[in-house]
């Protein structure tokens, strides 16, 4: 690139370079942003999971006897084939006013430009603190998001808003939808084919599974609840996985179903929920082991994360929209964390950062330069307006 790198550049390919795709430990980029927040004078806990393997952070910055604003991202990434990528998925390329690589759009690109900004927050001495909070599996259902909350209220942290800084284009998205995720085991029973009506065929039932869900799907278009501010303006229902059967002449004992549902933050999730598991053992599983005991189904939730939901008339967000840029609030497609925030810990939250979704999760993973700048002026836009006392009431938690 033209120029001297921006040091939220030069941060980005450093934690681009750390391959922290879900199935691996985020363990370094953990302690490379440490010790990056300490020396900016930053006070930092560290939160291992259960299997010591990946780690949440969460730093402040500032008074810590009152409340103040939490900036959050998550260290993982989606899997990146190399073989169909133009360049090395986990060393950023720069082409055409781009940054290429892995979790540049979602969400590296935002984290290095908090860590960027950290010093700036700890030499304005704020009069509330910013908090810095990572988190470990977002891509694979938020699972990292409530540790971090259980471990947060046990040191009675309360911080008043959230920015989570999702790939939004710098717009302030104000709500999106959450997501259960499901996974159904089918045990039948084999036999020959010629003598299938004496054997169970366990991907027969798993289709009837399917069917409902489809025909669910469609009365939820049809009936709603209805929010014309997504691109899906209801709650959808999809099966992504349908495996089993070893030949057509063999009548399949085993059959796997992994099937979601995305709720409007208004539809009653527990409802639909209660709906399917309904199906299943009340119908499905009685009709498999009607002659054969051994037969029938098992039903697992896999992840679930809660909705985001903000007044669109709230004047904290229209004090971010002001950092950003003048265009109305937006709902956006995808899941992140502010719904466990918002829902769990009670803080109030928006999404905001630099890149697009379209971007992200595909080959040749890129946000822009022009998209980092915004970001790296909205962090100096909270920086001062926190300075100024605005953003944040300046009151006890």
């Amino acid at each position: 690139m033209k120029g001297a790198e921006s040091q939220t550049a030069a941060i980005l390919r450093e934690l681009v370079a750390f391959d922290t795709t879900s199935h691996r430990s985020n363990l370094e980029l953990i302690e490379f942003a440490r010790s990056r927040l300490e020396a900016s004078g930053a006070r930092c806990l560290r939160f291992p999971s259960d299997d010591r393997r990946k780690a949440n952070l969460f730093a402040t910055i500032g008074p810590a006897d009152r409340g103040g604003l939490m900036l959050s991202g998550h260290s993982d990434v989606v899997p990146a084939d190399p073989a169909d990528w133009q360049s090395d998925p986990f060393t950023v390329a720069w082409r055409d006013g781009r940054f290429y690589g892995r979790g540049t759009a979602d969400m590296k690109g935002f984290i290095a430009a908090v860590l960027a900004a950290a010093p700036g927050f700890a030499d304005a001495d704020l009069p509330v603190p910013v908090h810095i909070a990572l988190t470990y599996d977002e891509e694979v259902g938020c699972l990292g998001a409530p540790a971090l909350i259980r471990a947060v209220r046990k040191h009675a942290i309360q911080p008043r808003f959230c920015v989570v800084g999702e790939p939004t284009g710098m717009r302030v998205a104000i709500g999106h939808k959450g997501a259960r995720a499901y996974h159904a085991h089918f045990r039948g029973k084999a036999g020959h084919s010629s003598l299938a009506p004496f054997a169970v065929n366990a991907v027969e039932h798993a289709a009837a599974l399917v069917d409902r869900l489809t025909r669910l799907g469609r009365r939820l278009a049809a009936e709603g609840p209805f929010d014309e501010g997504y691109d899906v303006p209801y709650t959808t229902v999809h099966t992504g996985v349908f495996h089993g059967g070893t030949q057509v002449n063999i009548v399949p004992a085993r059959c796997d179903v992994d099937f979601e549902f995305r709720p409007l933050p208004e539809a009653d999730a527990d409802a639909i929920e209660a709906d399917i598991r309904g199906w299943v053992e009340d119908e499905i599983a009685p009709s498999m082991g009607r002659d054969h005991k051994e037969c029938g189904v098992s039903l697992e939730r896999r992840y679930g994360y809660p909705g985001l939901d903000m007044d669109s008339a709230d004047p904290m967000v229209d004090a971010f929209r002001a950092l950003v840029q003048p265009s109305p609030a937006i709902r956006i497609a995808f899941g992140t964390e502010a719904g466990w925030f918002k829902n769990e810990l009670a803080v109030p939250a928006i999404v905001c950062g630099p890149g697009h979704i379209g971007d992200a999760h595909r080959p040749d993973e890129f946000v822009s330069a022009d998209q980092l700048e915004l970001c790296d002026r909205f962090l100096a836009g909270i920086r001062d307006e926190l300075k100024a006392g605005r953003l944040i009431p300046q009151t006890a938690r």
